[in-house]
């Protein structure tokens, strides 16, 4: 009989409650118990939506992100927040956050703010992760509690609970050391407390526990693979039963290694390694599990039932007992239950599975393996046609689109001059200051605004009304603007719901649903809009907004976009298509709404591309060619402006030291990018590579309340000349604002205009 079980399921909640409990006790509108309670009434309705298989995800569930927990549970908390007394969650949310809850009881006096974590993309997802921090004196100690109490609360509510943890090597390699020590050297001290954790939970009458070690599907170096051997060598006496889980990408070279080690089950992602799914069967020991991820964890199509029948019965035949069943990876970022939608298109909706589906789907699959397909025939009936008729609607193709498509060409992607003669011209366009300020583009999305556009959205507010409410929130933002001294300015984006939905609900090929929300980091959560079909652009998006907004100013106002490939990784994406193929599609899309702003006389465009690193493929082997098509379609996107129209592009929470010659290829007059989080970190590449265009290191962590000092933002800055010429430097936030309050944004960007002015005076 094959075993169905799950890699991890979506925290948030269907309607994103976790978000809302966790936002209302850091706002300390609710208890610290309360906060607790919601959380532990959401695993409780999530081991239920998960009990039709054999074995449930037990640890999954964070308040904040699973490697944060997995820092905790080793006892590996930076030195800054130690002292510290109190609650384990407080101390959490500041490592998380930079504070916990704006309560008394928060020992806010003591212990109110630090430097948060380190924050970064989960492997190649728009996940978010804290980033773990070791130096040679790191020690670790294990604190079980919180898998221990969630595997009580599973128990108690009858589910066969498989514990799921970070693998140590994964976990050290997800790291960084703060000083020039070796993460690997930590690995023995590392083991005895994984080897302690191990015991615990065999202690508690545990059987399998899931070990994920995603690194196996990256390059390792021989070090990095002889630390995995190393590990798995020192953990095999154990009691408990190992579940090797690797998922993301192909093993490829590390196949032969991730299946010698002493463990008791492998999980092969087989939506990106179907061909290595046989291999592993032939490679594994007569004793050892083979599971098998047959069902996509990362988008929302339907799986091909029939189709993946196909390989999978022979592959259960050969395995029999040994074979088990599960998504390709966690259903962390999918959202969790398609029969919520009631305004989704009926016929797109045919098409989609999300969490709940996806374990209906598995149970189909394995009900067909256990029992035959006769047991499921209306199932796969019904599967059978819902694949056909996306695969032959007429609304997923334009041949007007793949016509244009056509006729791409080198030219659409060149400026017409370099950058040292655009530069002479735009700095005498827009005469700014050295150290110019500007922010990234959104301003807090108030309760007011929520309110106008949900009031929109039911029909209780007409579209003159809203449109009113809207300007009269953009005038706020510019004239907030102008008295903090901002160079360069934003509209503020209040009428702009999310970065890339906004774009997509007015580009056709594009289906958007109510409740599609997928976390993010934290309480953020996106909700990425489906794209289903060819892609193109009906009506100018933004400029009636952006041109409002220059109209109350003098100053120079910024057009505010999303750029093609952002917007095509944080979509689902068509699988029916190569990725780059849909990104030309956009690209030739937000072009027009480029040239539309200039037309307009908008002479600041900034294209954000926040996204570029995540795309990159997890082997260093395939980056060329993902770089080639993602850099050319920025290109293609940005390019067709005068020299005079100054290009800007974004880009936060990602490491780009290793890609920075191709984010010179992309050309654009000025490049904003995450550094406060990271001390200025982000900036080594310039230490080995002359970044010829300008150049704002962000120096006010946006994703943290805590209000950065005026001279704290003066030392970044200062940082950051060392390595790139004062007057190429300009002085921003890291990211959107739109998550902060304005009680919060006011002092915090007054601060950063004065240390611009203080920079104009010191150097030189």
């Amino acid at each position: 009989m094959v075993t169905t079980h799950n890699l991890g399921f979506p925290r948030i909640g269907a309607k994103r409650e976790l978000k809302f409990a966790l936002e209302s006790y850091w706002k300390g509108q609710s208890s610290r118990d309360e906060l607790k309670s919601h959380a532990a009434q959401l695993r409780r309705r999530h081991w239920q939506n998960q009990q039709a298989l054999d074995l449930a995800p037990v640890g999954d569930f964070a308040f904040y992100d699973q490697v944060l927990d997995m820092s905790f549970t080793l006892g590996n908390l930076p030195e800054r927040v130690q002292g510290f007394h109190g609650d384990v969650l407080d101390n959490y949310f500041r490592v998380a956050r930079g504070r916990s809850a704006e309560t008394g009881d928060d020992h806010s006096a003591c212990c109110g703010g630090v430097a948060a974590g380190e924050m970064t993309k989960w492997f190649d997802t728009n996940y978010h992760y804290i980033v773990p921090e070791f130096t040679a004196a790191t020690e670790f100690k294990l604190d079980a509690s919180r898998l221990i109490e969630q595997l009580g609360e599973a128990r108690a509510a009858g589910v066969k609970a498989k514990p799921v943890i970070i693998g140590p090597v994964t976990y050290l390699w997800l790291g960084k050391a703060k000083d020039d020590s070796d993460r690997l050297a930590l690995l023995p001290r590392l083991l005895s407390v994984y080897t302690h954790l191990l015991d615990t939970l065999g202690a508690q009458g545990v059987e399998w526990v899931q070990i994920d070690e995603p690194v196996l599907v990256t390059e390792l170096d021989a070090s990095w693979q002889s630390a995995l051997i190393s590990a798995y060598e020192t953990l095999k006496l154990r009691k408990v039963k190992l579940l090797l889980a690797t998922y993301f990408g192909q093993l490829q070279n590390n196949l032969e290694l991730a299946a010698s080690l002493p463990v008791d089950g492998l999980h092969i992602d087989a939506i990106n390694a179907r061909d290595e799914v046989t291999k592993a069967a032939a490679l594994l020991p007569a004793n050892r599990v083979l599971s098998v991820g047959a069902i996509n964890g990362r988008n929302i199509w339907k799986t091909d039932l029939n189709a993946a029948l196909e390989w999978l019965e022979p592959l259960a035949k050969q395995l029999g007992d040994r074979l088990w069943l599960a998504p390709s990876c966690s259903l962390l970022h999918v959202p969790v239950d398609l029969d919520s939608e009631q305004k989704l298109d009926a016929e797109i909706q045919s098409w989609l599975a999300f969490a709940l589906q996806k374990l209906v789907e598995l149970n189909v699959l394995a009900t067909a393996l256990n029992k035959g397909r006769d047991a499921v025939a209306p199932a796969l009936a019904a599967n059978a046609a819902a694949i056909h008729s996306r695969r032959t609607s007429p609304r997923v193709n334009n041949p007007e689109v793949k016509a244009a498509l056509a006729k791409i060409d080198a030219a659409l992607g060149r400026r017409v001059s370099a950058y040292a003669a655009r530069a002479t011209k735009q700095s005498a366009l827009l005469n700014l200051p050295a150290f110019p300020t500007t922010t990234i583009g959104s301003f807090p999305q108030t309760p007011d605004i929520r309110h106008a556009r949900s009031q929109f959205k039911s029909g209780a507010l007409d579209e003159a009304g809203y449109k009113a409410a809207m300007r009269k929130e953009i005038e706020h933002s510019v004239r907030e603007q102008e008295k903090l001294g901002l160079d360069v300015l934003v509209h503020g984006e209040a009428e702009r719901n999310d970065m890339v939905e906004y774009f997509g609900e007015q580009l056709d090929g594009y289906a958007f649903s109510q409740f599609g929300w997928v976390q993010s980091y934290g309480s953020r959560c996106v909700k990425p809009p489906i794209l289903f079909g060819d892609i193109s652009r009906p009506n100018a998006m933004t400029v009636e907004w952006i041109t409002y907004a220059q109209s109350l100013t003098n100053k120079p106002m910024k057009g505010m976009l999303t750029g093609p490939v952002t917007i095509l990784n944080w979509s689902f994406v068509r699988d029916d298509q190569p990725r780059s193929v849909s990104c030309y599609q956009l690209a030739l899309a937000i072009r027009n709404e480029v040239l539309d702003l200039e037309k307009a006389g908008v002479r600041v465009i900034q294209i954000d591309e926040a996204a570029l690193r995540e795309g990159l493929p997890l082997r260093r082997a395939q980056w060329n060619d993902y770089l080639t098509w993602a850099v050319e379609s920025f290109r293609i996107t940005a390019n067709g402006v005068a020299d005079e129209t100054q290009i800007h592009t974004h880009m936060c929470y990602s490491e780009f030291n290793d890609i920075i010659a191709s984010i010179a290829d992309m050309d654009a007059d000025v490049i904003t990018i995450e550094t406060s989080r990271s001390d200025m970190e982000l900036l080594d590449a310039f230490d080995n590579f002359r970044y010829p265009n300008e150049i704002g290191p962000g120096v006010y962590d946006i994703h943290s309340p805590n209000i950065p000092s005026q001279d704290h933002i003066v030392d970044l800055m200062k940082k950051a000349a060392e390595r790139i010429p004062a007057e190429r430097l300009w002085v921003n936030p890291d990211c959107g604002l739109k998550t902060r309050q304005w009680g919060e944004v006011i002092p915090a960007l007054t601060n950063m205009v004065s240390a611009a002015k203080t920079l104009r005076s010191q150097v030189q």
